[in-house]
């Protein structure tokens, strides 16, 4: 028996999903759920129905699993609560200082429907967050750093195309080389988030529209680019499509520490990302088996990357995992 999935949204996420559930032996794409009108203009990959979102609850026995593929800045705080009443749901709402708050509306909607929705599922939030637990859990006494890029983040990027009078945006997380130097050499700095990474917008404005607004409204916004060093550069779309298409990503978290009579201790995870939504679309889909797995077994309300045993996500048996990983 399949995993039976839902998409909802389907921009580059929803996209990504698409494309690796093929990888995904053990899962079937049953729709795509949209709020365009008419629901015809989307152009779809898969041979599936295409439905608006309106509709969605009607498929509630027809999807194990539906994946949130809508931005954090506006989609999620309405979409995740209510879907989660009728499904099982996955998504990777990243604006980390609203999580808790996220978490909070997803489970209590989760729980009326006894479903099972895990939430700010990616890589960071997600592995990201994994490994600094870790880390922390294995060196108490230490101290981690996180950077990120140098890539596109999806979620800033969105949350600019939001602004009146933007055509199209992308945003770049830079790392800050000297102080990750820092960090590597042992030196334990205090960094605030502006002394770690700047952030670079490439800005496709509308003809009319008031850019020194739409600078200002970017470099204003809060949770995104009020703590950083922004630039904003306006670029036509031909030049956005030419040169800012593709979506890299990674980065680093780094945990220093010492054991014994201060023998210092270097743990590092990096990724390194040539598409940021192919992959955070793997995580989503791996914990998309999870949920399906716990809700089976009577599970139900939100859960984060920290709760969830790390066995449920493979398709392989613990047996097998066992013999091949241990």
């Amino acid at each position: 028996m399949k995993i039976k999935i839902g998409i909802c949204g389907y921009g580059n996420l929803g996209k990504g999903v698409e494309s690796e559930i093929s990888k995904n032996s053990d899962m079937e794409l049953i729709a795509v759920f949209t709020r365009r009108n008419p629901v015809e203009s989307l152009k779809i990959s898969s041979n599936v129905p295409v439905v608006h979102v309106n509709s969605i609850a009607e498929w509630k026995n027809k999807i194990d699993v539906m994946i949130l593929c809508g931005g954090s800045a506006n989609d999620l705080p309405e979409q995740g609560p209510e879907i989660a009443k009728h499904f099982n749901t996955i998504d990777s709402f990243d604006n980390h200082k609203k999580i808790l708050q996220y978490f909070k509306a997803v489970d209590n909607a989760a729980k009326l429907g006894n479903n099972i929705s895990i939430v700010s599922i990616g890589w960071d939030p997600g592995l990201f967050s994994l490994m600094r637990m870790y880390m922390g859990a294995v060196i108490p006494t230490g101290k981690t750093y996180t950077f990120w890029g140098k890539g596109v983040s999806q979620g800033h990027s969105q949350a600019i195309r939001r602004i009146i009078g933007v055509v199209d945006a992308v945003q770049y997380t830079i790392p800050i080389d000297s102080a990750m130097e820092k960090v590597r050499n042992g030196e334990n700095p205090n960094l605030s988030v502006r002394e770690k990474h700047t952030r670079l917008c490439y800005v496709v404005a509308a003809e009319k529209a008031d850019r020194s607004r739409i600078e200002n409204e970017i470099k204003e916004m809060p949770n995104y680019f009020d703590e950083y060093d922004t630039t904003v550069i306006f670029i036509s779309a031909e030049e956005l499509k030419a040169n800012h298409s593709s979506l890299p990503h990674g980065g680093n978290v780094i945990h220093i520490g010492a054991t014994g009579s201060g023998n210092k201790q270097v743990i590092e995870f990096s990724l390194k990302l040539n598409s940021n939504p192919e992959f955070t679309s793997s995580v989503l889909l791996s914990f998309a088996r999870a949920a399906f797995r716990l809700s089976q077994n009577g599970d139900c309300g939100a859960k984060t990357i920290l709760d969830i045993p790390p066995a449920l996500l493979s398709p392989h048996s613990i047996e097998n995992l066992m013999e091949k990983l241990l």
